[in-house]
């Protein structure tokens, strides 16, 4: 076998990543843009001692799961890599790879596992959506045979091709979130170029534009436009201007102004040309406000799920003290604020915790208090430091790198009766469990979450209890 070779494969199974499984004679070959139920012809990529990466080149036999993609961009955008896949066997698979990577990589067993919850929306279920400028288009393979000049390949407004950090996708239609944003997406995009105004680039450092974020409410009036871009100009008031006039629904309108080379799509700080700087949204009975650059569930509707989820395993009696670690702006501290009795939250982020202080004003709540603290770091001496009483129960939210070894710890120093982990990487959520099993706690059960449908992304609450034989 050689690269480059062309072999013709079964697809038998789905890897993680969203990659379709075939075996030869103990052989594995992970086959990207395939289904289980495919016959391909594949083209080897990548070869390692069990293993070999490839590509499909022609689908001989379609598996019984394909659907129709309803996406134009599917295939060049890495963003809905399952959309040709059954919504019901995303679900399914979702479902197996979790329970494999607990079961097979955590090395845990002798838990309940709940059906997965399917997402109430499979389209426009996002409140943000995060567009790059670039002064490379990517060219389609169409283009690229074209033996004439491509006038407009040195401006684009969409998202990076995966792998390529210099070259965007222009993209005309998103289905992720609503056609108000695709309509401002578009606009945004003709108003710059018809005005020869440059994205800017990362080799040269010159150019204006950087990145357009949209966030919208599902549950308010209020659509908020942010435009990242490198230093100031007086263009973007124009640009506000005119789309003020086009879109009265944009309820405010930001300019985030940053020096630095890097792609974040975040300045240093931040001109409000309109309205109050901020959205509304609501998970549950709480009200929360969102700003430019914080942090906010991005399915709103399937976040409830998630939060009631997890409400659901802690089965509170109402007495208990709670410690929200990784809180964030508070959703989950005021998401069961009414069945607890005190819960501090933990945050490393410190506009989070201003944005918890807001949120908790906004919904009157008088048993939540959010506390910086660097959760990289052993938290512990902060508790007595404070005097905090002990927790019953904690809850974890953590980023996809799960939880540092110094919490794990912590966890374990303060011992509460119950644990609620939530993750968005069932992986180190495994890993990080199978440490606690170790310290003295059993896992109970787990209910998958699905909250990015198309994508190989999947949500995971776990419910942990100490001294369980």
């Amino acid at each position: 076998m050689k690269k480059g070779e062309l072999i013709e494969l079964e697809i038998t199974d789905y890897a993680f990543e969203g990659k379709g499984i075939s075996k030869v004679e103990g052989f594995v070959y992970f086959v990207d843009k395939s289904l289980p139920g495919d016959k391909v012809i594949a083209k080897i990529k990548k070869i390692k001692k069990n293993y070999a990466e490839a590509a499909v080149e022609k689908i001989i036999e379609p598996s019984p799961f394909r659907i129709e993609k309803f996406c134009s961009h599917f295939g060049t955008c890495g963003g809905c890599k399952q959309q040709d896949l059954s919504y019901e066997k995303q679900l399914s698979y979702k479902q197996e790879q979790v329970v494999d990577i607990f079961e097979r990589i955590g090395g845990l067993s002798g838990f309940e596992i709940l059906p997965i919850l399917p997402s109430g929306l499979t389209q426009f279920y996002r409140n943000k959506m995060e567009f790059s400028f670039a002064d490379k288009r990517f060219l389609t393979f169409e283009e690229l045979s074209t033996e004439g000049e491509i006038s407009d390949r040195n401006f684009a407004l969409g998202f990076h091709v995966p792998g390529v950090y210099d070259k965007v996708i222009d993209i005309e239609k998103c289905y992720l979130q609503s056609e108000r944003s695709n309509d401002i997406l578009n606009f945004t995009r003709e108003y710059f170029k018809s005005r020869d105004i440059k994205p800017f680039s990362v080799r040269s450092g010159e150019g204006l534009l950087k990145n357009l974020v949209i966030k919208q409410s599902f549950h308010f009036d209020d659509f908020m436009v942010n435009l990242v871009t490198y230093g100031e100009d007086s263009i973007v008031e124009n640009y506000f201007d005119e789309l003020s006039t086009q879109f009265p629904y944009v309820t405010t309108m930001i300019n985030n102004v940053s020096t630095r080379k890097s792609s974040v799509a975040i300045g240093e700080y931040e001109k409000v040309y309109s309205g109050s700087g901020y959205i509304y949204e609501s998970i549950g009975k709480g009200k929360f406000r969102i700003s430019a650059n914080s942090f906010f569930q991005t399915n709103p509707l399937q976040a409830e799920a998630l939060y009631q989820t997890a409400l659901d395993f802690a089965d509170f009696k109402g007495n208990e003290v709670v410690y929200d670690l990784y809180s964030g702006a508070g959703t989950i501290p005021i998401f069961i604020s009414e069945r607890v009795n005190y819960i501090y939250g933990f945050e490393s982020v410190e506009p989070a915790v201003e944005d918890a202080k807001i949120n908790i004003g906004l919904n009157e709540i008088d048993n939540f208090k959010p506390i910086l603290a660097d959760l990289n770091k052993s938290f512990t001496p902060l508790i007595e430091e404070l005097g905090i009483k002990k927790p019953d129960v904690i809850i974890a939210d953590p980023p996809r790198s799960g939880m540092n070894p110094k919490t794990i710890n912590n966890i374990l120093e303060l011992s509460p009766e119950k644990l609620v982990y939530i993750s968005c990487n069932p992986a180190t959520q495994a890993r990080d469990i199978k440490l606690l099993a170790e310290g003295g706690y059993k896992l109970i059960k787990i209910r998958p979450v699905d909250m990015f449908p198309h994508t190989y992304h999947i949500e995971n609450v776990a419910l942990l209890q100490k001294n369980v034989i």
